[in-house]
């Protein structure tokens, strides 16, 4: 009810005011406000809205290279990485993948050197399956090549004794 009250105080108050005006304040009035309504208006919705417009009109070129730029950057990262997953390690870098390969495998008491950019692998009673599936497992990961195998077949069956030499499969 207040609100009521108060606002039917400000009407009252705003005939008041207004009745004892000129036609000639009136009209000044009238036409004051409608200005003032314009200006309040073009400062508080059209100009930041402008303004806005005009700075990503201009900002949009350079984002767009930024973007063009980022494009060729992902392309280029991606093409790198798939010829960086196809470069096989060699030296230390290999003979440190290989000996975790065969404990990956299970395939403990192998020893490991490194003979130039040869790694020897021998092993003593080792799972010939096993082997086997091991190496074909590193020559497609590690990109490696046999250069020189030597088998000796023991009394159990599947079970040997050897020494192989890998490479990288792109060294000569």
């Amino acid at each position: 009810m207040k609100t009521t009250a108060t606002s039917g105080a400000l009407a009252e108050a705003w005939t008041t005011f207004w009745e004892a005006r000129t036609p000639r304040e009136k009209t000044l009035l009238t036409w004051g406000g409608a200005v003032l309504a314009v200006a309040i208006g073009w400062s508080v919705l059209w100009q930041p809205a402008a303004d806005g417009r005009a700075h990503l009109r201009e900002s949009l070129p350079g984002m767009q290279r930024e973007l063009a730029q980022m494009t060729a950057q992902a392309d280029e990262a991606r093409a790198l990485a798939g010829a960086a997953a196809s470069v096989a390690p060699g030296g230390q870098a290999l003979k440190d993948a290989l000996t975790a390969s065969l404990a990956d495998h299970a395939l403990g008491g192998a020893q490991v050197q490194l003979i130039g950019t040869t790694v020897q692998v021998q092993m003593k009673n080792a799972s010939f399956p096993a082997w086997t599936a091991w190496l074909d497992d590193v020559r497609k990961q590690f990109k490696v090549q046999v250069v020189e195998a030597h088998f000796t077949a023991l009394k159990a069956d599947g079970q040997v004794d050897l020494t192989a030499s890998l490479q990288p499969a792109n060294a000569h």
